[in-house]
């Protein structure tokens, strides 16, 4: 498992996930501020209390700091629900840009897949052959040339 995360680690650009860390936290500092300047204390108005973060349950010396507990809770729900619909979006768009590259590469035929029945070459029965005498196409079961009236035989490939 250890060199599995070695791969891993090693296999990823640091610069990018840096860059993710960085927008990360900034994201989050600013979903902690949504939630705390704003979204508990229009709950507050209706609950009638105005910092959540001051809601404790004391239990002889201990405190149960349930308030804070409800704060960071809506907190990651919004990350989440933020992340989700961020990664639904660009699973939609990888989709669209997969279909509409198909949809150029049938127009286009620009790359031909080959199928197995594609590689299987069918033999087709030639529908025309050259007349031996005046050389004109005529139909391939032809017996009698219609342009020069000659009897035309059967030739007979002999293979060695």
């Amino acid at each position: 498992m250890l060199k599995e995360f070695k791969e891993f680690a090693m296999k990823g650009n640091i610069m990018d996930m840096a860059i993710g860390v960085i927008i990360g936290g900034a994201f989050q500092k600013i979903v902690t501020s949504l939630v705390n300047d704003i979204i508990m204390p229009s709950i507050a108005i209706f609950t009638g209390k105005v910092d959540f973060s001051d809601l404790v349950i004391t239990i002889g010396n201990s405190s149960i700091k349930y308030g804070s507990f409800i704060t960071t809770i809506v907190d990651f729900l919004i990350i989440a629900f933020s992340i989700f619909i961020a990664i639904r979006s660009i699973t939609k768009l990888n989709a669209r840009t997969k279909e509409n590259m198909e949809k150029m590469v049938k127009k286009n035929k620009l790359f031909k897949k080959k199928n197995k029945e594609e590689e299987i070459e069918e033999v087709v029965e030639p529908t025309t052959k050259v007349c031996p005498y005046c050389f004109s196409e005529i139909n391939y079961k032809a017996t009698k040339c219609p342009h020069c009236t000659s009897d035309l035989e059967e030739t007979i490939v002999q293979e060695d």
